[in-house]
């Protein structure tokens, strides 16, 4: 069994569709897969701040088990565990969203022992055997650099949109209890990944491949699709993500996803009908 673990809310599902999709058409063997999804409802916060809804949750659950019928997602609603823990400390208004907090309730939530966390703005190019299968031993965790902090911040400053989690190790030394006290009593530039680093006792360093956030080679395994910096025709950041096909084509020049992004298309489309169904069903029920 291959444990995923993906972090967020109802906005995210282009995401987990897409990155779901490419670990499965990239990866060989026909082992099952069980994919983690936390997600909660923060709509005091932000409107938008809605948790993975059931239909979303139910259809990711039809496109994975057409791969492999013991495949299966697990949505975890994490909202009471993040009043307890995060509720109106200082990094609530994290640089992304307070959805980057949650992966560091691996630990107070029944998981495996070794699980794959990922960002939900991921590509696999190769098989996921090549990270997942990496022995951790007495590490806690595994990641690669962080494109700009490496250069930035420290050589080994590592980026957290791709972890592979030791949670065993991680439970007996404390890390994740160590990142949430940081995270309720410092405001952290970063918030969790700085709340990680800091917290950490033993990493191990993956090379560039298992989290490219700015190239995709050949021997790319996982491309993460960050926010980056372009140079032309002007220096700029944007935030192109996998799900943007035509900004992936033009701008990256990227067509090695295409067999991807075309079923996203094709699937995106097939759950928006069905969602109109339901909903036009409910109306003329309402009517009756």
């Amino acid at each position: 069994m291959v444990n995923i673990l993906f972090c967020g809310n109802s906005g995210i599902f282009d995401g987990i569709l897409t990155s779901a999709l490419s670990i499965l058409k990239r990866t060989e063997s026909k082992e099952p897969f069980t994919f983690y999804i936390f997600t909660m409802d923060l709509s005091r916060l932000k409107e938008s701040y809605l948790p993975i809804n059931d239909s979303q949750t139910e259809f990711f659950q039809e496109v994975i088990k057409e791969y492999n019928q013991d495949n299966r997602a697990v949505k975890i609603d994490v909202t009471d565990i993040y009043k307890e823990e995060f509720s109106g400390c200082p990094n609530e208004d994290a640089y992304c969203s307070p959805y980057t907090l949650i992966r560091l309730f691996a630990d107070k939530v029944e998981l495996p022992q070794k699980i794959l966390y990922l960002d939900a703005d991921i590509m696999f190019n190769r098989d996921i055997h090549l990270l997942y299968d990496i022995d951790l031993g007495e590490y806690e965790y595994a990641a690669a650099r962080d494109h700009y902090g490496k250069y930035l911040v420290s050589p080994n400053y590592i980026n957290a949109g791709v972890v592979l989690f030791n949670l065993k190790k991680m439970r007996e030394n404390g890390i994740l209890e160590k990142a949430r006290k940081l995270i309720k009593t410092k405001k952290l530039i970063f918030a969790d990944q700085s709340a990680i680093i800091r917290s950490t006792t033993k990493k191990m360093v993956l090379p560039q491949r298992f989290n490219d956030q700015k190239f995709l080679h050949r021997h790319t395994v996982v491309r993460h699709f960050s926010k980056r910096l372009f140079w032309l025709p002007f220096p700029h950041t944007d935030n192109i993500k996998q799900w943007q096909v035509s900004k992936v084509h033009k701008v990256f020049g990227y067509y090695q996803f295409d067999d991807i992004l075309y079923d996203y298309i094709y699937l995106r489309e097939k759950y928006q009908r069905e969602v109109k169904e339901y909903e036009k069903d409910s109306s003329d029920i309402l009517c009756v």
